[in-house]
């Protein structure tokens, strides 16, 4: 098993900068790709962005491509969310996820283990 512990969240005004960490422990988690997902109030799960198990590679949902950068510390088995220009619509829970594939993929069904989520909330 791995655990996933997101933190970093928290209330910021719309125009600052945020940046969330996702921290893995138990099973070897540098061999696994690390993502970000986010869920708006009444709304589905939506995927951000993953980094592959190397850190060599990162995919981006259009909804944040060009304000947020995914990255990962392989010594210290965490994840980064570096996200600028926060707007209100980014308000949410902020969820980390760790797949076993070797495919870029934005599909919640090929994350194996997530965290309990960390809230961001962006005001006007």
């Amino acid at each position: 098993q791995m655990q996933l512990e997101e933190s970093g969240g928290g209330l910021v005004r719309a125009g600052e900068s945020l940046r969330l960490s996702c921290a893995a422990s138990g099973r070897a988690a540098g061999i696994y790709n690390m993502a970000w997902f986010r869920q708006a109030p009444g709304a589905a799960r939506e995927f951000i962005a993953q980094i592959s198990a190397g850190g060599l590679t990162q995919y981006y949902a259009d909804s944040m491509k060009g304000r947020c950068t995914i990255s990962r510390d392989g010594g210290k088995n965490t994840a980064y969310l570096q996200m600028e220009s926060l707007k209100v619509e980014d308000t949410g829970v902020y969820y980390c996820a760790a797949g076993s594939t070797y495919f870029q993929t934005s599909r919640e069904k090929d994350y194996d283990f997530w965290g309990q989520g960390t809230q961001v909330t962006v005001s006007s």
